[in-house]
């Protein structure tokens, strides 16, 4: 199994300075600065790539899930928040809230529920990020 990586680099003083993220596949370099990140910036932050590896997973193993249950799936689309709140001197990530929609035709509301919840608790991502509450809303098209 590969092994996926990313680099930071940080220049300056925390609240002035600013710093890049970039995968090593190629595929995304971005700025990111404190305001970015603790206020409300243009730029990525930290928590916005856990949201977007959040979601990515859950939408490739959900899709995996119902496959594997039997149905056709034609899209699976999920949307992640990732909060992070000051907590003492720091900052702790205190939940990751995903919601997911699926088409999957003669997949019935029960079973999908049943699958979609089995998915949050199990995607990779979910299980790395099981010290903050992962919660989920799944609609079924």
């Amino acid at each position: 199994m590969p092994t996926s990586t990313a680099d930071a680099q940080w220049d300056g003083p925390l609240k002035d300075g600013s710093g890049t993220m970039h995968l090593a596949s190629g595929a995304f370099e971005g700025p990111y600065t404190f305001v970015s990140r603790f206020v409300d910036g243009t730029q990525t932050n930290p928590e916005e790539l856990i949201a977007a590896a959040a979601a990515g997973c859950f939408s490739m193993a959900l899709s995996g899930a119902i496959g594997g249950a039997g149905h056709d799936v034609v899209r699976v689309h999920t949307a992640a928040d990732v909060t992070i709140d000051k907590d003492g001197p720091g900052f702790t990530i205190t939940g990751v809230a995903l919601r997911s929609e699926a088409e999957a035709p003669g997949l019935d509301e029960d079973r999908f529920q049943a699958l979609a919840e089995d998915t949050r608790q199990n995607c990779p991502v979910a299980r790395l990020l099981s010290g903050a509450p992962i919660t989920l809303e799944a609609k079924l098209l």
